[in-house]
């Protein structure tokens, strides 16, 4: 028991010994949807809920809410403080964990499936996503906290480029907004209880469990987290975002470096061009040393150390971006260097070669990326959150090799559309 102890603790995943492994999805009767792998390779649970709640759902001046609720969740629930859940935590060896971003908030747990530290960790669980206390010197204390990295943030070059090229691809929109030390200021804790009565309901909620149990084990677990949550109402949805005007924002910083971030809303989860736009973008900048924007950006002419591009689909149309650094007086060549590589991309696609050596990479190395619990069940929420289909995991590297370099072509035209392509730069001269 020490050892599976120790091996929990570390966090060391077990090895998912299907490439494909088997999916269920159901509905709980307290309506969250539910998504299962049992996996009895090593006798750990993991367990992710996912809520819909994350940064798009605050109030436009109370940016930063979302991220304060989901962080005090586990410090303080039911009689138990922030101290005692802790204690309580390594008695069993079980590891509490999540996040928020966007689109959703995340409470995650991992736990020894032996019946003594499974029923101690899932009733932890279970007092945590259903009656957090919330307490007020904690909030105080995270507001403090989260404001100093905010005024600590605002005056590094990388979180000014993000920040504003979050504002200019969504100028009216939740994806655009970030915390601000005057946003933070303003929440109280009346807002983080209204915020969690409103957005942690079951109906708003996906759970993911793999691991050593059953499906009648899972579906027993599955509605003792959710049955009495908060009776919040379904999610709405998000507005749309609309493509912005194509255009340049210049930021002064006295930085060596000029940053630089030029992209536009692109794609959502679940769009049919996901995965010609995920292969053409491993050939266009995805793809590390192999990757156009990398020959020509640094092998060729030396301007950066490192230069990527990549898609983030989200609930509504996230993000496709390309981000470098290179010094403040060659940004202007730099940044001609990129477009004149989208430009040709974008008219041509990828050469034959290009797209048979992207397709034997992310195909050959796919198993790798779920030979873990810990991975697996990211992409089991990802599935369930966002209402991919059940057969996601196996039919991936057959989509990716389907894919054409005419198809390549046709998704990034339709994506990708130089008219909306904003520019940041921080720091160039």
């Amino acid at each position: 028991m020490k050892k599976i102890l120790l091996f929990a603790l570390l966090g060391l995943a077990a090895i998912v010994a299907q490439a494909g492994p088997r999916i269920e999805q159901w509905t709980a009767p307290s309506g969250a949807r539910v998504a299962f792998v049992e996996s009895r390779v090593v006798p750990i649970i993991d367990v992710q809920i996912d809520f819909a709640a994350g940064g798009a759902y605050a109030p436009a001046d109370k940016a930063g809410l979302a991220g304060l609720t989901r962080g005090l969740l586990d410090m303080g629930a039911g009689e138990l403080d922030e101290e005692r859940i802790a204690d309580r935590l390594a008695d069993i060896g079980a590891l509490l964990g999540g996040g928020a971003d966007l689109d959703r908030a995340s409470v995650s747990l991992r736990t020894l499936s032996s019946p003594r530290e499974r029923e101690a960790a899932l009733e932890l669980l279970r007092l945590v996503l259903q009656q957090p206390a919330f307490p007020a010197a904690a909030l105080e204390r995270e507001k403090a906290r989260v404001i100093a990295s905010i005024r600590e943030a605002d005056t590094r070059p990388a979180s000014i480029a993000a920040k504003r090229f979050s504002a200019a691809l969504y100028p009216a929109h939740p994806y655009g907004r970030s915390a601000s030390v005057d946003s933070v200021e303003r929440i109280t804790r009346e807002d983080i209880v209204t915020f969690y009565q409103t957005h942690y309901g079951a109906r708003r909620a996906v759970v993911s469990i793999i691991g050593d149990l059953s499906r009648a084990e899972a579906e027993a677990i599955a509605q003792r987290l959710t049955a009495d949550l908060p009776p919040a109402p379904a999610d709405a949805g998000l507005p749309e975002a609309a493509a912005p005007e194509r255009g340049t924002v210049r930021v002064d910083h006295p930085a060596t470096q000029a940053h630089i971030l030029l992209g536009l809303p692109a794609a959502r989860r679940g769009d049919p061009d996901y995965i010609p736009l995920y292969v053409g973008n491993y050939i266009l900048g995805g793809g590390g040393f192999v990757s156009r924007l990398m020959k020509e950006v640094r092998e060729k002419r030396g301007y950066a150390y490192s230069v990527y591009s990549y898609f983030q689909p989200q609930k509504q149309l996230g993000p496709f971006q390309i981000g470098l650094q290179t010094k403040r007086e060659q940004a202007r060549e730099a940044l001609q260097v990129v477009n004149d590589v989208l430009t040709e991309f974008l008219a041509h696609g990828p050469s034959e070669a290009e797209l048979k050596a992207a397709q034997r990479n992310l195909a050959d190395g796919f198993p790798l990326r779920i030979d873990s619990n810990r991975k697996l069940l990211e992409y089991l929420s990802v599935i369930g959150f966002y209402g991919l289909p059940p057969t996601y995991l196996d039919d991936f590297p057959g989509q990716v090799e389907a894919v054409s370099a005419a198809g390549i072509r046709a998704a990034f035209a339709r994506h990708v559309q130089p008219e909306h392509l904003v520019t940041v730069i921080v720091g160039g001269e």
